[in-house]
């Protein structure tokens, strides 16, 4: 079982995220790299909410693909390349993880691997084993 905890020592969250996640013994760990707003033939999604939807997608698949879902998310990082696009980068988290509030870090960044892209997102997810 995962315990999502906002200890009230802590302060509380920003917006819909928990300020820490524990995992009880004999889980199984997925560790997903930063998925972007790109197709499967590499085409870049026009726009910050575009990309963002696609690379919320392309990181869901991931989970998918290993017979989880966005409950099972223990940690996300977000990395953008614009401080105005924050608001609708929480929009669009709030969107894919339908409810789920995995711990959570948000990065503003001169530039990701692409200039192209606005957004990266990277995961961590637990489910018993």
């Amino acid at each position: 079982m995962l315990n999502f905890l906002n200890p009230p020592s802590a302060p509380p969250p920003f917006s819909r995220y928990s300020q820490m996640v524990s995992a009880q013994a004999n889980f199984r760990w997925l560790h997903i790299s930063g998925q972007v707003g790109c197709d499967r033939q590499h085409k870049t999604a026009q726009g910050f909410a575009a990309q963002a939807e696609l690379a919320w997608s392309n990181l869901i698949a991931c989970l998918e693909a290993d017979g989880m879902t966005v409950q099972d998310l223990v940690k996300v990082n977000v990395i953008l390349t614009r401080g105005e696009d924050v608001p609708a980068s929480r929009i669009a988290r709030d969107k894919a993880l339908a409810g789920a509030q995995p711990a959570s870090t948000l990065i503003v960044v001169s530039s990701l691997a692409s200039p192209e892209w606005l957004i990266e997102v990277e995961a961590i997810a637990a489910r018993a084993a």
